[in-house]
């Protein structure tokens, strides 16, 4: 990875992200992150860079990080940040959340997901709760299905090569697995193709139970980043953005990188 931005509004949340993005990012020499503010009145130019620059200097205390900063007057959040990106070249963005840090709250009516949804940057959340530790398991979810033109590969294995984790694959399928299909089969062997230098393991959950089997399943194996790729016609998208599906049943404090296909 070369540049990261954090969005930050002063928010509790957005100021976790950021302390979040300099313990994630440091040690990784040649990574720039840059601190981005969007102010919407001309008079608060002089105010919002101070406490830009004052936000660096305290990131700066907690880790060795090049970090640079960027104030600018605008009107639309979402597409000045995309704007941003697309002109950076940037290769994640770092964002807070607010409301409930449920996982469903990731995909329903946020910031974040205004930003997932350009297409154009994968897109790292933090929830509100969330405290950095070492990135050491990763979870990526899959539905098995075409991953040869669904897999953004690219970006996944800009993080998996940054970080070396260990991955777990995570299919989740409203089907009971007595024994896999040969199309599932060849898609499990195709995607361990793809990410074969990470050696990675597979698993298989069901979907009505998607909310608390991936809760015991992240305590169970320590994940500490949920990737998750963001298909608009799959069950699991559905499953997350419908309005009549339950809440999550747990209040998530893992980040969770959002990847477009």
């Amino acid at each position: 990875m070369n540049t990261v931005i954090v969005p930050v509004d002063f928010s509790d949340t957005s100021l976790n992200a950021a302390r979040y993005a300099v313990k994630l990012l440091s040690g990784h020499e040649g990574v720039e992150l840059i601190l981005y503010h969007m102010y919407q009145k001309e008079n608060e130019e002089e105010v919002s860079k101070e406490n830009v620059e004052n936000l660096k200097n305290e990131l700066l205390q907690v880790a060795n990080v090049n970090i640079s900063t960027l104030t600018e007057l605008g009107d639309v959040f979402i597409d000045e940040l995309e704007k941003l990106a697309r002109h950076r070249e940037a290769d994640l963005v770092i964002m807070g959340i607010t409301g409930r840090s449920s996982l469903a709250q990731i995909f329903i009516g946020s910031n974040a997901l205004k930003m997932a949804e350009s297409k154009f940057c994968p897109v790292l959340i933090i929830p509100p709760n969330c405290q950095f530790r070492e990135v050491k398991n990763i979870l990526l979810t899959s539905d098995l299905k075409e991953v040869v033109n669904t897999t953004p590969s690219v970006p996944i294995k800009k993080v998996l090569k940054t970080f070396q984790p260990n991955l777990h694959v995570v299919n989740v399928n409203e089907d009971t697995y007595i024994e896999l299909s040969e199309d599932y089969e060849a898609e499990k062997e195709s995607l361990r193709e793809m990410f074969r230098e990470f050696n990675p393991e597979f698993y298989f959950l069901r979907l009505f139970d998607v909310d608390e089997a991936i809760t015991q399943f992240a305590n169970d194996k320590s994940i500490d980043l949920i990737i998750t790729i963001q298909k608009e016609h799959s069950k699991l998208y559905k499953f997350f953005k419908g309005s009549t599906t339950k809440n999550l049943a747990y209040q998530s404090t893992i980040p969770v990188l959002v990847v477009h296909e």
